[in-house]
């Protein structure tokens, strides 16, 4: 199973007695991009395998989830490259609108400045001095977790070729009347000044209040209840359903707004629920989305009361306060009207924030550019109905198929300077141009250029094509498109996803931009609790890889890793990875110092101790198994698998059974040495992906090869030896069994026991040697005497305990054990019988006492045979 041949092994292998990851890791890193393992070669004839970079935002830091989602990727992309694959992991950037510019223009306002005493052109100039000055340590972060990614190739989505590609499709989508400008609700950030996408807007629970307000007088009055009091001055009607018999007099009439001296129409609509409050609402078509929708079927006049700071435009009383103030003030005021018909504070209901700066988002009505999702969206559902892309784990369809089967038409303009310019020209006479990226822009008097920028997403929507150089028809594009697979969080489905299906099916003629979408749950803390820097238990990554090596937070987030579902991670798990990454490092080095070696071929079987056959039987079903689990994405499974491998039949089964023949030394020596070679050699290919930096170190020390990165993945030989595997497993039994009947009797794990063991006609009889090692058991001298007798897997094994426990001490310990366990059995039968206790006694309550019964039982049996083994004076 070695395929690799680089060059010949080291004759004395050495490694220092421990593993420090900090004196490694870094200089590991450095020599594989110095030497150009990441790159990926457009002219190869190897087969493809590319994935992108989900692009971090420019101002963003490594957090626990991109180091989650970095080491997913990051294994398969290593595997792929190991497999013979031409593989590219693309890197790259996102300028990050909002954010960045937030950044920037609080830079500014401690100069005591803000981005219009620059201008926009030196406002841009700004942002790029600090883009090229601070922007992108999370570059620097990856590298220390080990991302293997072609650093030649890293895009930022500003850059020119990106720009170009997106000024691309901006025109053709235009071109294709798919994109217009039109007046709608939107989410607006009165702190950040422009409108914000829904991915953008986070939403919780907060304390208001809920106020109902009397419309009109007497027989035609109505109540309407509203947690914005404030929006009353834009309304424009009140609504009903059609089949409210409450209110159907009243359809068609007008009534008085209060404070305001407007009367407003009452209308029918069958958007308003009958069932909820009073049956009827208020109607404010310029800041709400659903009365919006109520105003455009009844032709009903949009009247904005605010301004883009939420600052109170309309003519009265309240004009020019906040929103907030407002509130309280017309809600004073419509109480001292004799309009309040009831209030309810504190009123908890859902309220949507800006994610940036956690601003109160406000609906505002906005002239802003539209993407037309119709078309895009029903070729985004058909690519997975139809098999072209895979959804995994397939469950998730349903959520993606709910998302772009009820798409709305997407605001993709943002009042901002820092993004994408949108291309398009205004004329003094009301013309509209929309230019592409190598047209002259129309000049003269009068002309001027749209000042809104492109929402963030929509750049990053082409991330998968735009990044090989579309629309150039480059060698990169014809060689990595579409990519093999997109690894990304759940949580960003509906809108980074959705968006990249719409644009590579519309962009790349109707091929898809990858094959198959692998969704990952979130990460979450040890109690399944979200991780916020408010609840006090947000993580830096980079601290548990200074603490414990990059490979041990690695294997801790890979092996928490099931598909689609959320990953608890706790500093214990991390402390424990770094224990197996120890673990392999040492019994690596008893390895190597006791003859482990790659040299020459691998003996035949029948040279090979059962023991030998043994292991290499169940390294290649762990290969086959390993593969199947890769292919699947199961990241946690086929760690899981690796873990026991490497530490349960490799190490403590496998180097310790070998002991002996290593000791004595000879040809089986030898050839037990080039079997844990071979083990190793495989062992340790198996999981470079998920622990790179101290395989490396490792297997380069085994083979003398040039790197583990560049090596062979292994293929599994079909070697299958059953005979071999149950002879051990017999093995096991013995040594498990009389292991547990040593620590019963109190004894401790090192200590030497006199024991004669029967193995004759069985297949235990070659391993005596081993089991008696295994278990501490010295052979039985002079004055042997049995005190206790075991028979287990078809052998006995007799042992002489005289002299090395207190039988008395013991015997009385035991027998209190056994009365507590007697008294437990006998309490929870007394209420298992008593028929009034059941009768009324919740189900989790005689559950419970059922439990502690078997328990019991279980107790009781286990320390009678403890009772029976004691030796007898």
């Amino acid at each position: 199973m070695t395929e690799n041949t680089q060059q010949t092994p080291a004759s004395n292998p050495e490694l220092p007695t421990q593993y420090a990851p900090a004196e490694v890791e870094g200089k590991l890193y450095e020599r594989w991009v110095e030497r150009g393992y990441f790159e990926a070669d457009a002219t190869s004839d190897k087969p493809p395998f590319t994935v992108v970079i989900p692009p971090p935002n420019v101002t963003g830091s490594l957090h626990l989830g991109h180091a989650f989602e970095h080491t997913l990727i990051d294994a398969l992309t290593r595997r792929k490259r190991m497999q013979g694959y031409e593989t590219l992991w693309q890197p790259g950037m996102d300028h990050a609108g909002i954010a960045t510019q937030n950044v920037v223009e609080r830079e500014l306002a401690k100069e005591g400045k803000s981005r219009h005493d620059l201008g926009r052109e030196a406002f841009i100039d700004r942002v790029w001095q600090w883009k090229g000055e601070s922007g992108g340590q999370i570059s620097g972060q990856m590298k220390r977790l080990g991302d293997g990614v072609a650093w030649s190739r890293e895009r930022f989505t500003m850059d020119e070729g990106l720009s170009q590609a997106v000024q691309t499709i901006f025109k053709k989508l235009y071109d294709d009347e798919l994109i217009y400008r039109a007046e709608r609700i939107i989410n607006w950030c009165p702190r950040c000044l422009t409108a914000i996408s829904d991915i953008e807007v986070e939403y919780q629970d907060d304390d208001g209040e809920l106020v109902s307000i009397r419309y009109g007088e007497g027989e035609d009055s109505i109540v309407v209840a509203t947690t914005r009091a404030e929006t009353m001055l834009g309304d424009t009607a009140v609504a009903v359903h059609p089949e409210d018999d409450r209110y159907k007099h009243l359809v068609g009439k007008e009534i008085e707004l209060p404070l305001t001296g407007r009367r407003i129409p009452v209308v029918a609509d069958e958007h308003v629920d009958p069932e909820f409050g009073t049956g009827a609402v208020k109607v404010t078509p310029a800041h709400d989305p659903n009365d919006f929708e109520i105003g455009r079927r009844h032709g009903l006049p949009s009247l904005a009361v605010m301004d883009e700071h939420a600052i109170i435009t309309a003519h009265g009383p309240f004009q020019g306060l906040d929103r907030l103030e407002a509130r309280s003030t017309i809600v004073g005021a419509l109480r001292a009207d004799g309009r309040i018909v009831a209030e309810k504070r504190p009123y908890v209901h859902s309220v949507g924030h800006c994610s940036r700066c956690k601003t109160t988002i406000e609906p505002r009505l906005s002239m802003q550019w539209w993407v037309k999702v119709g078309p895009l969206a029903k070729a985004a559902g058909d690519a997975v109905r139809d098999g072209q892309v895979k959804i995994h784990p397939q469950e998730m369809e349903k959520r993606y198929f709910d998302w772009v089967d009820n798409l709305h038409d997407w605001c993709i303009s943002r009042q901002l300077w820092w993004g994408h310019r949108i291309p398009v020209w205004y004329g003094p006479d009301g013309e509209i141009v929309c230019v592409g990226p190598d047209e002259q822009p129309p000049s003269g008097e009068g002309w001027t250029q749209e000042t809104d920028v492109l929402d963030t997403w929509f750049s990053s929507g082409l991330w998968p094509f735009s990044t090989l150089g579309w629309p150039e028809q480059t060698e990169s594009l014809a060689k990595f498109y579409p990519n093999s697979v997109l690894v990304t969080g759940y949580d960003i489905l509906f809108f980074w996803v959705a968006r990249m299906m719409m644009f590579g099916l519309y962009a790349m003629d109707g091929t898809p931009p990858f094959h198959t979408i692998a969704l990952h749950g979130m990460v979450r803390d040890q109690f399944g609790k979200k991780m916020s820097k408010s609840f006090g238990n947000a993580v830096n990554p980079l601290d548990w890889m200074d603490k414990y090596g990059s490979d041990a937070l690695r294997f801790t987030l890979a092996r928490g890793a099931n598909p689609g579902v959320d990953v608890p991670i706790g500093e214990d798990w991390v402390q424990g990875s770094r224990n197996f990454a120890n673990k392999i490092w040492n019994a690596t080095r008893f390895a190597l110092m006791n003859g482990a070696t790659i040299e020459g071929e691998l003996p035949d079987p029948s040279q090979m101790s059962a023991t030998d056959r043994w292991i290499l039987s169940k390294l290649n079903k762990t290969v086959a198994e390993v593969d199947a689990f890769y292919d699947d994405f199961q990241f946690s499974k086929l760690s899981e698998a690796l873990f026991h491998f490497a530490w349960d039949e490799v190490f403590d089964w496998y180097v310790e059974l070998s002991k002996t023949t290593f000791f004595a030394g000879g040809e089986q020596a030898k050839v037990s040495g080039r079997v844990l070679g071979e083990v190793l050699d495989v062992m340790l290919r198996l999981l470079h992906p998920v622990v790179p930096f101290v395989t490396e170190t490792l297997w380069t020390t085994l083979t003398g090869r040039e790197s583990v990165v560049i090596a062979d993945w292994p293929k599994d030989s079909g070697f299958r030896d059953a005979a071999a595997e149950q002879e051990i497993e017999l093995v096991q039994q013995v040594v498990t069994e009389v292991r547990r009947f040593r620590s019963d009797q109190g004894l401790q794990p090192g200590q030497k026991v006199p024991a004669e063991l029967t193995l004759t006609g069985t297949a235990l009889a070659p391993h005596e040697a081993a089991i008696r090692q295994l278990l501490r058991l010295q052979p039985a001298g002079d004055g042997f005497h049995a005190t206790a007798s075991l028979p287990v897997a078809g052998a006995t094994v007799a042992l002489d305990l005289s002299g090395t426990i207190d039988v008395e001490a013991e015997r009385k310990r035991l027998t209190k054990d056994l009365d507590a366990a007697e008294k437990e059995k006998s309490q929870a039968n007394a209420k298992l019988g008593n028929e009034a206790f059941l009768a009324k006694a919740p189900d989790n309550v005689v559950d419970k006492i059922r439990t502690r019964l078997a328990k019991a039982d279980a107790d009781i049996a286990r320390i009678t045979a403890q009772l029976a083994n004691l030796p007898q004076n």
